[in-house]
């Protein structure tokens, strides 16, 4: 995508960060609100009617608890740092630089890679909401972290797509035969 120069005429190689406009948004406030929300809502339960429903529980049900919400606390702060990086430097508090580094320290998982991994079936209702809440945050923002280093290119560029790459060689060797 080209932008303006100064003098208003356009300026064919100038590349825009999708991250950088988008964390200036109002759908990345809305973002950053859900989730802080959601952290919010999470430790509150979790501190008041969780702990009296987990004492309800019976083994292997309150190991279940016990691992998934800690999975959830985990999940949630790592949401909840990565929202706050962003905002940072969307704010001026942090450098891109500076926020880099300190997005080496958040593990977010591959998409799809932290899906509770048992039936939670006998768990408590609000904590399985809470962690269907978090999975389907963590799902967007994993999209968004993919997005926010993202360039768009100048016309008629293309990013290297491997998946293309891949296309092209199947349809040479399985393409139609002459």
């Amino acid at each position: 995508m080209a932008g303006k120069t100064r003098g208003g005429d356009r300026d064919e190689n100038v590349t825009v960060s999708f991250g950088a406009r988008f964390a200036r948004s109002e759908q990345f406030k809305t973002v950053f609100r859900e989730g802080m929300a959601l952290v919010e809502a999470a430790a509150t339960y979790l501190d008041g009617e969780g702990r009296r429903e987990a004492r309800k529980l019976r083994p292997p049900h309150s190991l279940a608890y016990a691992t998934e919400s800690m999975r959830l606390t985990t999940r949630l702060m790592q949401l909840a740092s990565w929202l706050l990086i962003r905002r940072a430097v969307s704010e001026g508090e942090l450098t891109p630089e500076q926020a880099i580094e300190e997005q080496r320290k958040i593990k977010l998982p591959p998409a799809g890679g932290d899906q509770p991994n048992r039936d939670l079936s006998q768990l408590p209702v609000r904590l399985r909401e809470l962690i269907e809440q978090s999975v389907k945050l963590q799902e967007r923002v994993i999209r968004l972290d993919q997005m926010f280093d993202a360039k768009v290119l100048p016309a008629g560029e293309e990013i290297d797509n491997p998946l293309k790459s891949q296309m092209s060689r199947l349809r040479a060797a399985f393409g139609p035969q002459e």
